[in-house]
Parts: structure tokens; sequence; C-alpha cells
């Protein structure tokens, strides 16, 4: 007997008996439920879903925070006092805390840290007023330069054209001249917003410095200090990156600094955006600082908080510290070296041997050192104690003879007799013999 077929068109067993062709028509138009059933939610859409207390509070905070810094980077945030961060007690924050290196990006709310007075202790103030010079040289500005570079110019060049040619020296066009006096005249009201287009092309021009001169960069606000150091931190090379900084931006914060006993915030977030190039940083603003001998306490401690909180390549600053070591002694020396020691780089060791013969210069100091003195000792000593040599130990020993302290000394000495050499550790290597 033939196998039965399963219809196509119904849903019977193999097997069933056979259906007629009327009732599987008439099955076809029939809808079959299937198995499995879609279960609906059950809400309706117009029910309120509301966020949890702590995700609100979380999104409320990140707002909050938004719109601080687009206040801040249009200049309509508050001024907000805040207690100066840098400490120089033995309980300085360690620099592995510090920020990441600075961004081309407006400060947030946290840079502002001195736009309140600063308190500086009288005793140690006068004990570095005792290692000031005397005569300080006079402090040259960016239109002393640039007067003294045009006058100079077209005294040589101006000699030479009219030998050749009989023709003067060329000057800027009167209209540039008008144009950048304007740019200067809208910089020293600038508070917030765009700056004029001709002010953002001066880095790439071939006489910046004089054409910046026309603006009056003495007259610059404060924000305008800040915008200009952001263009021209980003743009200039290393090099003319130092005159802008040595010139421009360090006489306007050392004279605000001296009127204010504190410092501008703008001033103070574009001594933190000029580090963007550290080697014109230190070339421009630390090291003339120091050779200039008139470094206050309070400038020092201002100043090196910035060496605090960012982070900066320990080329740069192991070249800052081996100029520090071996110029002439002022004071302030001793803040800078003490806080760059404070990021525990891995020092090459001439920088170590050159710090060591800093501090054994002062064996023949008859003046009393300032505590700060004995401090920074006190840091090379913690920090770097397994990379000094026994000679270099047993110098500092004697040193501190000499040169004593109260209370520091006597932790220096402990630091020291309690610590390996680096004659141990890099002796002479040791041969095998194979057998």
């Amino acid at each position: 007997m033939p196998k039965v077929k399963r219809s196509k068109g119904g849903g019977e067993k193999s097997g069933a008996a056979p259906v007629a062709l009327a009732d599987q028509i008439l099955q076809a138009d029939i809808v079959r439920a299937k198995g499995r059933v879609k279960i609906r939610d059950t809400r309706e859409e117009s029910d309120d879903k509301y966020v949890d207390e702590r995700l609100s509070r979380k999104i409320l905070q990140q707002a909050r925070i938004q719109q601080e810094e687009l206040q801040t980077e249009y200049g309509l945030a508050p001024e907000k006092k805040k207690a100066p961060v840098t400490v120089l007690g033995p309980d300085s924050q360690d620099a592995d805390s510090d920020e990441e290196w600075p961004a081309l990006g407006a400060a947030g709310p946290a840079d502002v840290e001195y736009d309140e007075e600063i308190v500086v202790d009288a005793e140690d103030e006068k004990a570095i007023e005792m290692f000031m010079n005397k005569n300080p040289p006079v402090r040259r500005t960016l239109a002393d330069i640039i007067m003294e570079k045009i006058t100079e110019k077209q005294t040589e060049v101006g000699t030479v054209m009219s030998e050749v040619s009989g023709c003067p020296m060329p000057q800027l066009d009167p209209r540039v001249t008008e144009v950048y006096r304007g740019v200067g005249k809208v910089l020293s009201k600038y508070r917030s917003g765009k700056l004029p287009k001709a002010f953002k092309i001066i880095p790439a021009l071939s006489n910046w410095e004089q054409v910046l001169y026309l603006t009056d960069p003495d007259s610059w606000s404060a924000a305008a200090m800040y915008q200009a150091t952001r263009i021209f931190s980003s743009n200039l090379k290393e090099r003319m990156a130092q005159r802008f900084y040595n010139l421009v931006l360090l006489p306007r914060v050392r004279d605000d600094i001296a009127e204010y006993k504190r410092l501008n915030f703008h001033l103070y977030s574009a001594l933190k955006k000029a580090l963007f190039k550290p080697g014109a940083w230190f070339k421009g603003i630390l090291i003339p600082l120091c050779e200039s001998g008139t470094c206050t306490l309070r400038e020092a401690i201002i100043i090196g908080s910035i060496l605090t909180k960012c982070s900066i390549p320990v080329l740069h600053s192991s070249a800052a510290m081996l100029k520090l070591a071996e110029m002439e002694y002022n004071g302030a020396n001793s803040i800078f070296l003490r806080l760059l020691l404070d990021k525990k780089y891995a020092l090459p060791f001439r920088v170590l041997d050159a710090l060591v013969a800093h501090f054994l210069s002062f064996r023949s100091e008859k003046r009393e050192l300032p505590v700060l003195w004995h401090q920074s000792l006190l840091t090379l000593a913690q920090r770097y104690k397994a990379d000094l040599g026994s000679e270099q130990k047993e110098a500092l020993l004697e040193l501190l003879k000499i040169q004593t302290h109260p209370q520091i000394s006597a932790e220096i000495r402990r630091e020291l007799q309690n610590s390996g050499s680096r004659d141990i550790e890099i002796g002479l290597p040791v041969t095998v013999e194979m057998d």
C-alpha cells in the first residue's frame, strides 16, 4: 500500500486521514493561533519615570561644573578666594598628585590659587633680603629692547642703503601702525570674548617684536595678557617664546605682586599656560628671576607653586636645577630647588654632584643661613640619600657641624647615616668564570 503524503496546506501529521480539498480551502482562511503569546508591558506610556536621588545629584554637580567652566572661559565667573596651597614646611604635598601637562584650553575654577594676599613670615623674608643683590641691574622691558633695536637698525641698515642706492630704510606702513595702536586700545579694555584678528597673526610676522610694541603691552588688561600668552606659547618657537616671557610676562607678574601683594587670577593662569614650552619658561622666567638677585619670598612662593602643580619633563627640570645650583645664591634658589627635588625625578649624577657642591660651598659662609636653605638640604638627603657617594655624605656631615639648625640638622644627619651609598650600588662589575 503506498505511503500517504502529508498535504502542504494542512497541518495534519503523517498517517492521518486525508482531508478534502474544500475543507483545506476553508481551513486556510481561518487564522490559527500561535503557541507563543507576546506579553505586552502593562505600564501606560503616560506614567512619569523618575531618576533616583543619587544620580540626580551627580547630574546637577556635573552641570554646575560645566557652567562654571564656561563662565570662567568668558570672564563671567566671580573670583573665588582660596588659601595658598604651596607649603614650605616638611608637610608639603607629594609630586605624584600633580596635574597633567597643561593644555591650551581655558583655565577651570580650580586654577584660582593666589587671588588673595599672601602672608609670609617676616623672619624668613628678612633672612632672604640679606642675600639679595644690593645693586640690582636695571630691568629691561620690551619697549627698551625694541627702541634699542630700531635705533641700531636705522643706524646700520640706513647707512648701507644710503651708500648703495641713496634710499632710506623702509619703515612700517602708517596704516599698519594705526591698526595695531587701535588693537592696543582694545586689549587695554579687554575682559572676555574674541581677540582682534590682527593680533592673532603677530606670531607669524618676522618683525613681531616691533609690531607687538605698537600694541603697548604695559597697558594690557590681565585677561588680555592671558590670551596673548596662549597665542604666543602655541605659535612661537621656543627662543621667541622665551623673549616674550622675559620681556612682557615676567615684568607684568612682578609688578602685580609688588603692588597688590598677590597675583591676579588671569596672570597666574598665564604663567601656567606659559609652561606649555618648559624650556622657554625656565630660561625666560625662572632663571632670570633668580639671576636678578631681587626675587622676594612672596614671588618665590607664588611662582614656585606652578612647579608643584604642573608636570615638567625631567630634562628641563634637571637643566634648571643645574643652573640654580651653579649661580650665585640669593635665597629664592632654596625654594625652587626644594620644589624641584620634591618631584622625585631620576636625576643624572651630574646634577646630584652639582647640588652637593652647591651646599658644600657654604662651608665658609659667615652669615646666618635662612631656614629654607636647611629645608632644601633636608629634601636632598631624603629624596636622594641612596644616590650620593660615601665621600659626599662625609662632606655633608662635616658641613652640618658648621651650618647647624636646632631641629633640621639632626634629621639631615640621621638620613645620611642610615642609608646606602652610590659607591656600593654602582661598583665594578662582577666577572663570572664559565667552566
